[in-house]
């Protein structure tokens, strides 16, 4: 595919970025945030199947966790490769490729979703729904190519806010197709999203563009795998988006399971907490810009840890107000804590080209092409974190029947990622310092 490519990029540049570079950035933003938009919907897309398998379907709670950890965990595992198809193949050539990948699980699931097809087909058709969550490290890598630092919190955290959004609008379709023709019609929601895979596709092919200067760079892998930077961030987004993720997929199943609640009653409150996690993490992205994205990640992590606490409390006192509170609070915060740790990748890196004597354009490329590399091992990781709190829930609802043993779990994760936070990045030892600025940029940017 040979596609359209741009030779010359240069997003630090003040006049290049105004003259040309923000309207072509921009353009390729939105079109980015749809297709991402439409991969996490088929991503999430077993999120709402599990809730019209009635009975009939013969698969008891545990098995629904199952099936949607399992579309959690291929999503994850896709991610890293998706992150160098696009040096590999370019931006909008790839886009264009994993849009229409989506046709496959889509199609699968309108044959598959009936009484009587084998639990191993819903099996193989909820991992096939993985690819989807690949789209997001292909299009956030794409993405961090195109704006200069001082924009990528706003810009990734749009991008990836606008993909974060598939999740609750493909529960609202399912809400919307249970509360007017009944848990028995699976497949409307599938006619809605076969054509908008396709569209998707079409966008991508005849708005995005290639970027010449982003090349599949070996040694920026190898490099972002020995930089510990890599890794401790990776433990933070388990923490970030490991949770939205997971909450999400398993947030009605959970108040189907714990709380009694029919197929609509769950489906009408499953969307409000993806909703609003998605919506706000352009803000924490925001909030990062201005006032450092360690400082606002290491105070997210502190209110998670007392939603949770929250939401242990209403599990054990079977309150559902409480613990729809708790829970929506859990959501909004994951949301934010994901904008304003994605924004630290590329500022960490950005610090470690000044710590190697590099200025200017210099030190920009660099910080770009280990950012771009690291995205994708973050991001694998932190979708695995969606995983284990899935499992989690399975395990904690097959030993005593709720998920309360799950929540004490969750909650010694932030406190983990609470001290890892304080210790690493707002304490700032003089080891993770060492640079010519007198402060790391992940600590002001």
């Amino acid at each position: 595919m040979a596609g359209r490519w741009i030779e010359r990029w240069e997003p630090e540049d003040d006049t290049f970025w105004r003259e040309t570079g923000r309207s072509v950035a921009r353009r390729n933003l939105f079109l980015s945030v749809f297709c991402e938009h439409v991969g996490f919907s088929i991503w999430s897309l077993w999120s709402v199947m599990v809730l019209f398998m009635g009975p009939a379907y013969g698969v008891d709670p545990a098995g629904k966790f199952f099936l949607i950890s399992v579309a959690t965990l291929v999503g994850a595992l896709v991610r890293v490769p998706y992150t160098f198809a696009v040096a590999r193949f370019g931006g909008r050539n790839w886009s264009v490729v994993s849009s229409l990948l989506l046709l496959v699980p889509a199609a699968a699931a309108w044959f598959a979703m009936e009484p009587g097809t084998s639990y191993t087909t819903f099996l193989l058709i909820a991992a096939v729904a993985g690819v989807g969550g690949g789209n997001f490290a292909s299009s956030m890598t794409n993405i961090n190519a195109f704006f200069p630092l001082r924009e990528k919190g706003w810009a990734l955290g749009l991008n990836a806010g606008g993909g974060n959004i598939g999740v609750p609008v493909v529960q609202l379709v399912g809400l919307l197709v249970i509360a007017t023709a009944g848990a028995g019609h699976p497949r409307v929601v599938l006619a809605v999203y076969l054509p908008l895979v396709a569209l998707a596709g079409l966008c991508a092919a005849l708005g995005m563009d290639n970027l010449a200067p982003v090349r599949n760079d070996k040694g920026a892998v190898r490099e972002a795998l020995r930089e510990a930077h890599t890794w401790i961030m990776a433990l933070l987004y388990v923490g970030t988006f490991g949770s939205f993720i997971g909450y999400s997929f398993a947030f009605g199943l959970v108040l189907q399971t714990q709380f009694g609640r029919s197929p609509l009653q769950a489906a009408s409150l499953t969307f409000i907490g993806p909703l609003l996690g998605s919506l706000v993490r352009p803000v924490g992205g925001r909030l990062a810009d201005r006032f450092g994205g360690a400082r606002i990640t290491l105070g997210n992590f502190a209110a998670m840890a007392a939603a949770t606490g929250v939401v242990l409390y209403a599990s054990v006192d079977a309150s559902l107000p409480v613990f729809l509170a708790g829970f929506i609070a859990l959501f909004a915060l994951s949301g934010l804590g994901n904008g304003s740790t994605y924004k630290m990748i590329p500022a960490i890196f950005q610090t470690r080209a000044l710590a190697r004597g590099l200025r200017g354009e210099e030190a920009a490329a660099y910080g770009r092409r280990l950012s771009g590399a690291a995205m994708g091992l973050v991001g694998a990781v932190g979708a695995l974190g969606g995983l284990a709190i899935n499992l989690a829930f399975r395990q904690s609802f097959r030993a005593a029947g709720s998920g309360t043993a799950a929540f004490v779990a969750f909650l010694a994760c932030y406190a983990v990622c609470s001290a890892v936070t304080w210790a690493v990045y707002v304490r700032r030892p003089a080891r993770a310092a060492a640079s010519t600025a007198p402060e790391p940029a992940w600590a002001k940017v």
